[in-house]
């Protein structure tokens, strides 16, 4: 009876090394080979480590540099800082080629070009007195180089805070690292001290590294706009005086000239 039975466990037996032998998923590579954290999640991580404080830091930052974008664009399309055709125009309108003149400004889309053409026509039609032509054309001045500085003052109030909330930052770090190492008692640990130092004054770092470019772009674009309001002014005023001061400026050289030769005749004579 013993022996009809053991046979019939031997198929048990070639199964279970069937099975044993069947290779089975290794994950573990897998989770060996799991990248490493990415440059974003680092700076997500060092961020956190500033608060909220440094959040705000990076909006602003955000926020700066788009305006900053935005002025660039804004210029290049106006053409700020690029005058030759308005000057050639203005060479035809000292020269008496009024209506060339205003036809070339027409196919300017330039405030300068806008503030000329106003002017010149001002002066054709003599429909106002020149005072009040003079200040019309000054309010169209003032009103173009206005559009120009639009949001540079927030550039400006970004560049200016973003040091005192790195400075608000650092305080309330420390404040929160003193008040660890109280709760802490006689048992200070001086690693404590110096972590929460260092990442409390993370936060005026980021603030005058984010001060420092933007206060640099606030005054190239601002003098960029006050060049052009200069150059404005200087085309306007040869509109109204047809390019004559440099006449009355070589009269003045030429009357200067005049009297050092006759003070060198005088002083040969007297010699």
């Amino acid at each position: 009876m013993n022996e009809t039975i053991t046979p019939a466990t031997e198929p048990t037996s070639a199964v279970a090394p069937a099975v044993a032998s069947t290779p089975t998923p290794d994950i573990t590579p897998a989770v060996a080979g799991a990248p490493e954290p990415t440059t974003l999640q680092a700076i997500v991580d060092w961020m956190n480590l500033g608060g909220p404080i440094v959040w705000i830091l990076a909006a602003m930052a955000t926020l700066a540099l788009a305006i900053v974008l935005l002025k660039m664009w804004q210029f290049a399309r106006v053409g700020v800082g690029s005058s030759r055709r308005e000057m050639h125009a203005l060479a035809h309108w000292r020269a008496g080629e009024r209506q060339t003149a205003l036809e070339e400004l027409g196919q300017c889309n330039t405030p300068l070009a806008h503030v000329l053409r106003v002017a010149m026509r001002g002066v054709q039609s003599e429909a106002l007195p020149d005072g009040l032509l003079r200040e019309e054309v000054a309010r169209v001045a003032q009103s173009d180089l206005e559009d120009l500085r639009h949001y540079l003052r927030p550039l400006e109030v970004i560049g200016t805070a973003a040091p005192l909330l790195g400075l608000l930052g650092t305080v309330l770090g420390m404040i929160d690292a003193f008040q660890a190492i109280q709760g802490a008692g006689s048992q200070v640990d001086p690693a404590l001290l110096s972590g929460g130092i260092w990442e409390a004054l993370l936060t005026t770092a980021v603030g005058l590294s984010l001060a420092i470019p933007i206060t640099f772009a606030h005054g190239w674009l601002e003098r960029r706009v006050e060049r052009h309001g200069h150059l404005i002014e200087d085309a306007v005023t040869q509109v109204f005086t047809g390019g004559h001061g440099d006449s009355i400026e070589d009269s003045k050289s030429n009357r200067a000239s005049r009297a050092a030769s006759l003070a060198v005749i005088g002083t040969k004579n007297a010699s």
